[in-house]
């Protein structure tokens, strides 16, 4: 079988491009394995990770509640309670930061990752405590403080959202990888903070001590969020870092944990996504809401002097000053709230004109006369308090330019002096008063006749001419 020249001729060819190919892919494994090994390196887990014995001894003694910590625990709630009745984050923070419920939660997740059953429940036991604890105080407070109003740091505990799971399941993984490391850090106390399992407890005692049930449950659906997530992401970073596990296991028992860390992840989980779907619905509503006012009100003579808007009951009202808007365009723009994203909504209009009183060239003239004469006050006090200075100035200025005759002059007087300090200042009172002096120090004096120390003090006023002088009168010569 005769082979035609050109296939003779091609055959090297397709050879040497053959093998070009297979070095290629060659080099792209290697390539890809270089990757994965440095990939492998950046992120380690296992790099410097602890001692296992390390790691469960970390855990297991932040389980216990006795001793120091229950009294711990009890001071953290009063700061916790004291900060979110005073709206005060700092304090809050600092109770986060002193608070030992992080070491019950972490050792739920320990003992579900290593299959200690006597772990886990020994958790539990020492979680319910110190809740219950916590509501104990936290509600004893709210029951006899005088200030009774809710502030926004106790109500931002009262709906939780996905996005505190998001907090919790993230934060409790940093916590876990903070505590199985070889060197402690400062991770944990952030955990603690980020995760804020002090306030809802808090809250929850708010809830219990003023009978507003919605505020209770909220604020234990947020605790029971943050403990859950953060003890699921203790299992898995456990597992990640590979701590063995204490009991042998049939996949029947296995499979039967699984199942259970998986329901209670998403019955805990699905009302929370629910709340955030609707927060995210009723944050859209708003921004809608208000730029359809901005929108249809934007007219010459008439202006928006207010505007609410409420998406739990989709109203929408607004008070307009200036030129009235007629029925008629009112009836319109609220044809158009369906158009523009807001259907089902309800458009409340408060008008004022000038033939129910306020005009609005009369409003911006009261305005600026308002805004000039609160200027002219400012300028004012501003004038008072140049005018003073520049009076202290002046007296400092006379004391300095009379300090060498009047020290010439006391010589006189009184020979035996080595040195006289004058100078101005402030007396404070035992009463927290203050008041200016002028003070002399007469140094070298020897002792002093008592009418001669008045003499000296009655011609020193009238010669420094001054309200209130101290005269010291000193044995030191300096």
């Amino acid at each position: 079988m005769n082979t035609p020249d050109h296939d003779i001729l091609d055959t090297p060819a397709r050879a040497t491009e053959g093998s070009a190919t297979i070095e290629d892919r060659r080099r792209e494994r290697t390539d890809v394995r270089r990757l994965r090994v440095v990939l492998a390196r950046r992120f380690s887990l296992l790099a410097d990770k602890a001692e296992d014995e390390t790691i469960e001894r970390r855990v297991r003694d932040g389980v216990e509640l006795r001793g120091a910590t229950p009294w711990i625990l009890m001071s953290a709630i009063l700061i916790a309670s004291i900060g979110l009745n005073v709206n005060s984050t700092a304090v809050i923070i600092g109770a986060m930061l002193i608070s030992p419920l992080m070491g019950p939660i972490m050792g739920v997740g320990l003992g579900a990752a290593v299959y200690d059953f006597g772990l886990i429940r020994r958790s539990f036991a020492n979680l319910a405590i110190a809740s219950a604890i916590s509501l104990t105080v936290s509600t004893a407070y709210f029951s006899i403080t005088p200030l009774a109003e809710a502030q926004s740091e106790l109500l931002a505990r009262t709906s939780p959202t996905l996005w505190d799971v998001l907090i919790a399941l993230f934060g409790g993984f940093a916590g876990v990888i903070g505590a199985t490391r070889r060197e402690t850090s400062n991770v944990i106390p952030g955990v603690a903070i980020a995760t804020a399992l002090m306030p809802p407890l808090c809250t929850a005692g708010y809830g219990l001590a003023t009978g507003q049930w919605a505020y209770f449950g909220g604020a234990l659906y947020l605790y029971s969020i943050n403990c859950v997530f953060i003890a699921l992401a203790t299992v898995a970073g456990i597992r990640l870092v590979r701590v063995p596990v204490h009991t042998f296991v049939d996949s029947r028992t296995a499979r039967n944990m699984r199942f259970w860390l998986w329901t209670v992840a998403l019955a805990t989980a699905l009302p929370s996504a629910w709340l955030a779907y609707q927060l995210v619905q009723q944050e859209v509503f708003k921004s809608r809401a208000l730029g359809f006012v901005r929108r249809e009100f934007s007219q010459q003579d008439t202006h928006v002097a207010d505007a609410r808007v409420d998406p739990k009951t989709r109203r929408v009202e607004v008070s307009l000053i200036g030129v009235p808007v007629t029925q008629a365009t009112l009836k319109q723009i609220e044809g158009r709230l369906s158009s523009s994203g807001l259907p089902g909504a309800r458009l409340l209009v408060h008008q004022a004109s000038e033939e129910n009183g306020i005009d609005v060239t009369a409003l911006k003239s009261s305005l600026l006369s308002d805004l000039y004469r609160d200027s002219q006050d400012a300028l004012r006090k501003k004038d008072d308090e140049l005018e003073a200075m520049r009076r202290r100035l002046a007296e400092n200025a006379a004391i300095e330019g009379q300090a060498a005759a009047i020290a010439a002059e006391l010589r006189v007087l009184l020979p035996q002096i080595a040195a006289v300090t004058i100078s101005r200042g402030y007396r404070i009172e035992a009463d927290d008063r203050k008041a200016p002096t002028t003070q002399v120090l007469l140094q070298g004096a020897r002792r002093v006749p008592e009418d001669e120390r008045a003499r000296i003090e009655a011609w020193l006023r009238e010669r420094l001419r001054v309200d209130r002088l101290d005269v010291v009168f000193s044995d030191d010569a300096g």
